[in-house]
């Protein structure tokens, strides 16, 4: 059983995660995980209902766990606590939910594991464009471009979802350097291009899966795909019937104007891309070009999510797992995090470590509370459901 939240129980424990001092042995950042759980190991057929957490959380990445490549002091701190070094001496399910993206889950998982000091498995991560794995049936055999990254990182995370014929900006200016005349490849670009005569190559969707690195290249060429109806140098307006095709798709995963790094100030993201494109496209055209939009705080990306943690439980939990406690969204983006939790009813919390400055006035959204930083946040919502029970 979940026992009640006491002052002095939090300070002790507090103390321990703070310090690394644990009740026995001295452990390693990590191994966090008290030794009494340890020892229980946890089996989910074991578990009542009464041991499942009433709570669960997702975690923005940038600007709450991390600033740059740096990680922040408090994260290992908050992960620590739903370890189990908290007062009900349970672990307490989280996912980290990202509008970063551009390589592969797997990757970022050990990527995490290593800055964060606790394993990060492929089931609490999803990032980005996770989501397309939901959509590639529609795509598999058919030519898409795809966009963001370096070189060609973006292409192999299409490639190991399954997309069969994926392409880049750097595919089409590799075919024709007239495309874009501003721009040599470089070495390192040129060999990560692949050789296709994109005249004869109808583009079936463009998928922007992470922030551009060249924006003037990769607008010019969405514009081309568009304009030509699929078939990049085709005069304006080709009828697809000569292709037997529909307007291309073009699908963006993160709306994040800006997010936080390392800098000072935040920094231009995919959402001032999609901007810059649709601004481009609607002074050449009269009107903008229709898109899908993934990434928070979109209704399909929350849902997406949820369903990730409803699996996540039943795994941990098996069928004491009736239905999902109450979520708790830790996040510094008053646009993306708290906006698409509190519009999925789940309870929001914003932190001041990354681009939501509260010097600026009252955030665009308001959450259910604000925290200095991740650690004050998930103490702050442990103990909210914890009195709720007592």
């Amino acid at each position: 059983m979940f026992r009640a939240v006491t002052t002095r129980s939090w300070s002790n424990w507090q103390f321990a995660v703070r310090y690394h001092a644990y009740p026995g042995p001295r452990l390693s950042p990590r191994d966090f995980t008290p030794l009494e759980l340890r020892a229980r190991g946890y089996q989910k057929s074991t578990h009542g209902r009464a041991d499942v957490p009433p709570l669960a959380f997702a975690f923005d990445i940038d600007g709450v766990l991390l600033r740059g490549p740096n990680t922040i002091p408090a994260a290992r701190r908050a992960l620590a606590m739903l370890e189990g070094a908290n007062p009900t001496g349970r672990k307490i399910p989280y996912i980290l939910l990202t509008n970063g993206g551009g390589t592969s889950e797997q990757a970022r998982c050990q990527k995490l594991t290593d800055q964060l000091g606790f394993k990060i498995d492929l089931h609490q991560f999803v990032q980005s464009h996770t989501i397309l794995k939901s959509v590639v049936h529609r795509y598999t055999d058919s030519p898409v471009l795809v966009l963001g990254g370096r070189n060609d990182d973006v292409r192999k995370v299409a490639e190991g979802y399954g997309f069969k014929q994926a392409y880049t900006t750097l595919d089409v200016l590799a075919w024709n350097p007239a495309v874009w005349p501003f721009h040599d490849l470089t070495p390192s670009e040129r060999e990560s291009t692949k050789t296709v005569d994109f005249s004869k190559t109808p583009i079936s969707a463009i998928f922007v899966f992470h922030d551009p690195r060249n924006w003037a290249l990769d607008i010019q060429i969405i514009c081309d795909v568009i304009l030509s109806r699929g078939i990049i140098g085709a005069p304006q307006g080709t009828r697809l019937s000569n292709y037997g095709r529909r307007p291309p798709d073009l699908i963006f995963c993160n709306p994040d104007v800006l997010w936080g790094s390392d800098f000072p100030r935040p920094r231009l993201g995919q959402g001032a891309f999609r901007i810059a494109f649709q601004a481009v496209y609607k002074t050449l055209t009269g009107s903008e070009y229709y898109d899908v939009q993934y990434g928070k705080p979109t209704e399909a990306t929350y849902r997406f999510v949820k369903q990730v943690l409803k699996d996540r439980f039943k795994d941990l939990y098996g069928d004491a797992a009736v239905r999902l406690p109450n979520i708790y969204m830790v996040g510094d983006n008053p646009e993306s995090d708290i906006a698409g939790a509190n519009a999925a009813g789940w309870s929001s919390v914003l932190v001041h470590t990354g681009v939501y400055d509260p010097q600026q006035g009252p955030p665009a959204h308001e959450p259910t509370h604000q925290a200095r930083d991740v650690e004050e946040a998930v103490k702050w919502a442990i103990e909210r459901e914890l009195s709720k029970r007592y």
